[in-house]
C-alpha cells in the first residue's frame, strides 16, 4: 500500500504511471503528516521526513512508546513527520501525506519551470575526456591528503590547490561533464568519491550564485577536505554497517571539529575552506551542529556546503542504504529549505543540477524509455534523452536522441524510473563511460 502511496505525484516530477484510485484512497486516511509538537505516546512513525545519516534511530518506522522518542526527534531538529494511523493514533486535524506530498510537488515544478538553464560553451562529448582526467586526479589527491593525516605525516595541499582550479575550468567549460561524473561512484570508496562530487556541486553552484573566480576555487578546495576529520573518527565506527548508537554519532558528529582543527594547521589555508568544512553540518534553522548557528551566523559557504552534502549523501549507495534518485533527493530538498537550508541558494542549487541529470532513466508519454543524456536549452524540464527501449513489449530500440526542448518535439517525460526495475545501468547509454 504505502509503494501506492509514494507513487501519487505530479505527472512531471515522477508519476509512476496511473495509480488505481482506492489505493490512493486508502493511502490518503492511513498516512498522515503531523508537526513534531503533536507527537503523542502510541502514534506510529512510518516516515521520519529527514535525511536518513542524520538520525540514529535503530529503525525508520516505529511506535512512539517512550517520551525520550519524541523529545529525541524534536532536538534533532525535524519538523514534521509521517504518521501511520492504521497502527497508532490519529491527529484527526493532520492532512494526509499524499496531499501534502502533491502540494510540495506542484510547488516543486512552479518553482523549476521559472528557473532557466544557459547554453554550454563546450559541447559535452568534447569535455567529457579532460575532466575524466581531472576528476581521477581529484580522487588520487583527497586520497593521499587523508593517508598523510591518518599516518601523522605534514600536510601539504599544493595538490589540492593545483587539481581544484582544473576542476573549475572544466566546469565553466561545461559543467555537465563532471556534473555527470561525480554521478558514478564506487560504494567501497564512498569518502574518496563524496569528497569530489562534493567539490564538483560547490564549485557548480559557486559558479551559479555568480561568486568570484577566487571565491570559487576557495570553496571547491573546502569541499574536497570538508570530511578530512573522518579520519580521525574510529574505523568502527566510521565503516559500521548499520545504525550508529547514540554514543557512536556523538563521536560521528565530532569529525567537523576535527577537520575544523586539522585544517586550521595548515599553513595559508584559504579561511573560506575551513568555513565549509566546519559549517556542513549547520542548517539555516539553527538545529545543525557543532555550533548551532542560524541565518546570517552561518556563511553563504556553510549555507552552500550543507545544501551539497545531505544532497550527495541521499544520491549515494552505501552497505546499508539505498541512494535515492536525483529527482526525488531534490524535491526533499526543496521541502527542506522550509526549514533547514537557504531557498536562494536551494533555487540556485537546483538550477544548476538539473531536475534531470546525465544518466537519469526516465519515461516518456509514448511509453518509451530514455536516458537523460544532456541539459535542455530550453528549461530544466526538457533535457536531450537518447530513447533505447519499449515499455510495452520490453524490447530495445536503435538508440535515438532527441531534444525534448525542441518546439517541434511531441514526447515528454511523464517520469523518471528505477534502473533496476529494467535491469539496467543508463551510465552505458550516455557518452560519460566512452572510451
Amino acid at each position: 500500500m504505502l509503494k501506492y502511496y509514494a507513487c501519487m505525484t505530479n505527472p512531471m516530477l515522477n508519476l509512476k504511471g496511473l495509480v488505481c484510485c482506492k489505493y490512493i484512497r486508502r493511502a490518503a486516511v492511513l498516512i498522515k503528516r503531523v508537526q513534531v509538537t503533536q507527537l503523542e505516546l502510541g502514534m506510529f512513525i512510518c516516515d521520519l521526513n529527514c535525511n536518513w545519516i542524520e538520525h540514529n534511530f535503530l529503525f525508520s518506522k516505529f511506535k512512539i512508546d517512550n517520551p525520550k522518542d519524541i523529545q529525541k526527534i524534536q532536538s534533532m531538529g525535524i519538523k514534521e513527520v509521517s504518521i501511520d494511523t492504521s497502527k497508532g493514533l490519529d491527529v484527526l486535524s493532520a492532512p494526509s501525506a499524499a496531499q501534502v506530498k502533491k502540494d510540495m510537488d506542484a510547488k516543486f515544478l512552479k518553482h523549476i519551470e521559472e528557473l532557466s538553464e544557459p547554453l554550454r560553451e563546450v559541447p559535452l562529448l568534447d569535455e567529457i575526456k579532460t575532466a575524466k582526467l581531472i576528476r581521477a586526479e581529484a580522487k588520487e589527491t583527497i586520497k593521499n591528503v587523508l593517508t598523510d593525516v591518518r599516518l601523522g605525516n605534514q600536510i601539504s595541499i599544493e595538490s589540492v590547490q593545483k587539481i581544484v582550479p582544473r576542476m573549475t575550468d572544466s566546469i565553466f567549460r561545461n559543467k555537465d561533464a563532471l556534473l555527470g561524473l561525480s554521478r558514478i561512484k564506487s560504494m567501497d570508496e564512498y569518502l574518496f568519491f563524496h569528497s569530489v562530487s562534493a567539490c564538483v556541486l560547490m564549485v557548480s553552484l559557486s559558479h551559479s550564485l555568480g561568486l568570484t573566480r577566487q571565491e570559487m576555487d576557495d570553496i571547491g578546495m573546502g569541499a574536497l577536505l570538508h570530511d578530512i576529520g573522518k579520519v580521525k573518527v574510529p574505523p568502527e565506527i566510521l565503516n559500521k554497517p548499520g545504525k550508529l548508537t547514540d554514543d557512536e554519532f556523538g563521536k560521528m558528529k565530532d569529525h567537523v571539529t576535527y577537520g575544523y582543527e586539522i585544517l586550521r594547521k595548515i599553513p595559508n589555508i584559504p579561511e573560506t575552506a575551513i568555513l565549509v568544512t566546519h559549517q556542513h553540518h549547520e542548517r539555516f534553522d539553527g538545529t545543525g551542529y557543532p555550533n548551532k548557528l542560524k541565518g546570517d551566523e552561518l556563511s553563504i559557504y556553510g549555507q552552500m556546503a550543507a545544501i551539497v552534502d545531505v544532497y550527495d549523501a541521499l544520491t549515494s549507495d552505501r552497505c546499508y542504504h539505498k541512494g535515492m534518485q536525483s529527482t526525488d533527493a531534490l524535491r526533499k530538498i526543496f521541502e527542506w529549505s522550509q526549514f533547514h537550508f537557504n531557498p536562494i541558494v536551494v533555487q540556485h542549487f537546483i538550477r544548476c543540477v538539473g531536475v534531470y541529470p546525465i544518466g537519469t532513466l526516465v519515461r516518456l508519454d509514448d511509453q518509451r524509455l530514455a536516458v537523460v543524456i544532456g541539459s535542455g536549452k530550453r528549461s530544466l524540464l526538457h533535457p536531450t534523452v537518447r530513447v533505447i527501449l519499449n515499455i510495452k513489449n520490453r524490447a530495445f530500440l536503435r538508440p535515438l536522441d532527441i531534444d525534448l526542448s525542441d518546439t517541434k518535439t511531441i514526447c515528454k517525460i511523464i517520469s523518471w524510473e528505477s534502473p533496476a526495475d529494467y535491469d539496467i545501468n543508463p551510465f552505458e547509454y550516455t557518452d560519460l563511460l566512452r572510451k
